[in-house]
């Protein structure tokens, strides 16, 4: 910064900068809490149907946080210029003061054209007037102002700069829309990005990386990781062939020299920290970082370290450090393509993914010990089980077309000929692909890949990230969730063994399959051209299942103590809010099943009856055959949704946003749904379930009328509880409603499992 900038700097515009900003954050806070309390508070009161549940409230949703980044980062703007304001002033002050004291000493400061500045005598003695009295400065007062002078300068210039710098990649985070980065000051953003330039330096070195340098490079990414700014700079500074190189190169024995097997038990933790430190970067929309992807989803066939040396594919390096964070949905589904491309091309169209990802020298690069980070699918599935959009797109993707060279042969129309199918990225995964073996640190064959396959597939299906519930502000299920829900139904239908051999993806397909009763309970309905839509009503995209398909998928599911909990605990909970729904007065006429009460129940109850009852037969089969399944897991899984279940229940739970069924439910709940569902939810909870069968033993008769027992007993709590709270005239009917629809609906599951699924070899009750 020059001299006579700093020193007759008229800060009058960055006075009204700062005002101004000042007043739009206050005028954005008040846009922010008014869409939230007005805008999205009549958004969730509304009853949404139709193009409205799937676009309009997905938009209301995102308007209303567009408002809240809007805030944020005006308030970060404003923060960072007014305390640089605050810093130009005070280095204004410390010049002028500077400036006053040398004066005293007869020195003058005096700025040169080139921006540099001179300290100089201010009167020589010779040329003073007589009688006046020139003070005395030796030459080290001189080189103590000089020194003094420029030290101000630099901060002062490093206030700006800095300033300048911050502000520009904060603008540029967001292309469309508004940033969410949160800065108090100019010093917090500057020094943020000051440490991501470090970063990169010591990572892109890892040949001669010392512990020392180890230690400082984890530390940085763990402190400022989930820092935007720091982020971005950090991600492109490195660059995506620098990711390569240090991933790989730290992981190589022979490249990594210096720091040897010094900090081996911490490399997990940095792979942890890089990789959530990429996902945040990715999230910017800045120029540089639209390069960085688009030049990283290249590098995903390229070999790493060089087509000389092949150690690893670029998607393998990649990979492993996309198991932590929220990677860019965009990012995901550009480097999905890449990723299935290259896997197409490496394994002989879909040939062998084992002999794809196979390097004989190839370095460890998973250090969580969960597996070895071969296969490059693992750590991108668990980037998708944590992008919804992403994963949904990339799932009803195309792998093979019917004319693609490959022996994908099936009988599809049943006349005994096999011929050429076309794939898509979920059947191939789920139906097709030799999952590459894997070993953990204890010498045991992983299951994490498929694992995380199953975390990607219940984010694709259900909307939103795998491990969470649904929330009221989840939008309905939209044409390619639906679909991926009917292809998953009729997948294990179709074998049922790639489900009941692989028993760890139950929790995911459970809570898929909880997540939408409302249509599970239509295909088991039967009903082409009558009003069962109104009885089950659905939001957005109902998925289409032929009612053998769900039969034979809720058997496989029954045989998995969690995917057997996931959907009986949401059916009794969808059933309760769905009586509490059908027997409040005030339903719209439109929306009313064209039925009288006693139907309407009996209904409701027969469809509750038939799911469990063929849940029930799968947890047969689990216990009593060769599976060898224990009671008590089931009964263990089923108190460990308790806690799920009680914190929604306190948030009131209808149809449409029980603690399983999303906004796909599509009915808004009764104004006593909250209470209703508290008081079955309890009774499920109070101790019917882990002593039913205590000695049942080996008799099936005993476990089958137990289960009949145990269902039918919620089904007349919840229908009591909703007659009561509605104040109807025939509460005193309705548990006989539900004992005759029960009942028909446990016959059924014991016909129509003996008639669709007798292949399973279940132990079927007469």
């Amino acid at each position: 910064m020059k001299l006579d900038a700093l020193r007759h700097a008229d800060f009058s515009r960055l006075d009204d900068a700062v005002t101004d900003w000042s007043e739009m954050v206050g005028k954005l806070k008040t846009l922010k809490d008014d869409a939230r309390s007005q805008l999205k508070g009549k958004a969730d009161k509304a009853d949404w149907t139709g193009l409205n549940a799937a676009v309009t409230r997905e938009f209301i949703a995102k308007t209303v946080e567009e408002f809240g980044d809007a805030h944020t980062q005006a308030t970060s703007i404003r923060n960072i210029l007014k305390d640089t304001r605050d810093e130009l002033v005070e280095y204004r002050r410390q010049l002028n003061d500077a400036i006053a004291r040398g004066l005293k000493k007869n020195l003058t400061v005096v700025g040169n054209s080139d921006g540099s500045f001179t300290v100089t005598m201010n009167i020589h003695p010779d040329r003073a007037a007589e009688g006046t009295d020139v003070p005395d400065h030796s030459p080290q007062d001189v080189t103590d102002l000089r020194d003094e002078i420029q030290g101000i300068l630099t901060k002062a210039a490093e206030s700006d700069s800095t300033a300048a710098r911050a502000l520009r990649a904060l603008v540029d985070q967001a292309d469309l829309g508004f940033s969410d980065a949160s800065y108090a000051n100019r010093d917090a953003a500057a020094e943020a990005m000051q440490a991501a330039d470090r970063a990169a330096e010591l990572a892109g070195d890892p040949g001669g990386m010392t512990p020392e340098e180890f230690d400082e490079l984890n530390s940085a990414l763990e402190k400022y990781g989930d820092d935007d700014l720091f982020a971005e700079r950090f991600a492109t500074a490195l660059g995506p062939q620098g990711v390569m190189d240090f991933w790989t190169g730290i992981n190589d024995p022979h490249t990594n020299m210096q720091l040897g097997q010094a900090r081996v038990d911490k490399y997990g933790s940095l792979q942890e920290h890089l990789g959530l430190t990429l996902a945040n970067a990715t999230q910017s929309d800045s120029a540089a970082m639209q390069r960085w992807e688009r030049d990283m989803v290249g590098l995903t066939g390229e070999l790493v370290p060089s087509r000389d040396n092949p150690r690893a594919v670029g998607a393998q390096v990649m990979s492993n450090l996309m198991r932590w964070g929220d990677f860019d949905d965009k990012f995901l589904k550009n480097y999905g393509n890449e990723l299935i491309r290259v896997e197409k091309e490496r394994s002989g169209n879909g040939r062998s993914a084992e002999l794809a990802w196979h390097f004989p020298m190839g370095p460890m690069l998973n250090r969580t010990g969960t597996d070895g980070g071969s296969d490059p699918m693992t750590g991108f599935m668990m980037a998708l089980g944590k992008s919804p959009e992403a994963a949904t797109d990339f799932f009803n993707g195309t792998f093979v077309t019917k004319d693609e060279d490959h022996d994908f042969l099936r009988d599809t129309d049943g006349d005994g000929n096999k011929g050429k199918i076309g794939l898509t990225n979920f059947q191939y995964l789920f139906e097709e692909r030799d999952w590459p073996k894997e070993y953990d640190d204890k010498g045991e064959e992983s299951i994490t890949g498929k694992n995380a396959f199953g975390w990607a597939l219940e984010a694709a299906a259900t909307g939103h990230p795998a491990g969470e519930q649904p929330t009221p502000d989840l939008p309905p299920h939209n044409p390619g969730q639906a679909r991926l829900m009917e292809a998953l139904v009729n997948s294990v239908s179709d074998d049922p063994e790639r489900l009941t051999k692989h028993g760890y993806l139950s929790d995911s397909f459970g809570q898929i399959a909880a997540e939408y009763l409302p249509d599970i309970n239509r295909a088991m309905a039967d009903d082409k051209y009558g009003n069962t839509n109104l009885l089950f009503p659905v939001a957005g995209t109902a998925a289409e299942m032929d009612h053998n398909d769900v039969t034979r998928f809720l058997v496989s599911l029954g045989q998995n103590p969690e995917g057997y909990a996931r959907v009986e605990m949401g059916q009794k909970a969808y059933m309760t809010n769905l009586m509490d729904y059908h027997l409040n007065p005030d339903l719209p006429e439109d929306k009313r099943y064209p039925q009288d009460p006693q139907t309407t129940i009996e209904d409701i109850a027969r469809r509750s009856g038939e799911i469990s009852g063929t849940l029930a037969i799968g947890r047969q089969e689990a216990v009593l055959g060769e599976a060898h399944q224990k009671d008590e897991d089931y009964q263990k899984s089923m108190g460990q949704l308790k806690n799920t279940i009680s914190g929604i229940v306190g948030t009131g739970i209808g149809v449409g946003t029980s603690f399983i069924a999303t906004p796909a439910g599509g009915a808004a709940a009764g104004g006593a749904a909250g209470t209703v569902s508290s008081v079955v939810l309890e009774q499920i909870f109070g101790g019917l379930e882990p002593n039913n069968l205590k000695d049942a033993g080996e008799n099936e008769g005993v476990r089958w009328e137990k289960a009949r027992q145990n269902n039918t007993e919620h089904g007349q709590v919840a229908a009591l509880e909703a007659a009561k709270a509605h104040d109807l005239p025939y509460a005193n009917k309705v548990a006989d409603w539900v004992l005759h629809g029960n009942g028909d609906g446990f016959a059924s599951a014991s016909v129509n499992v003996s008639r669709m699924a007798d292949d399973l070899d279940t132990n079927i009750p007469n």
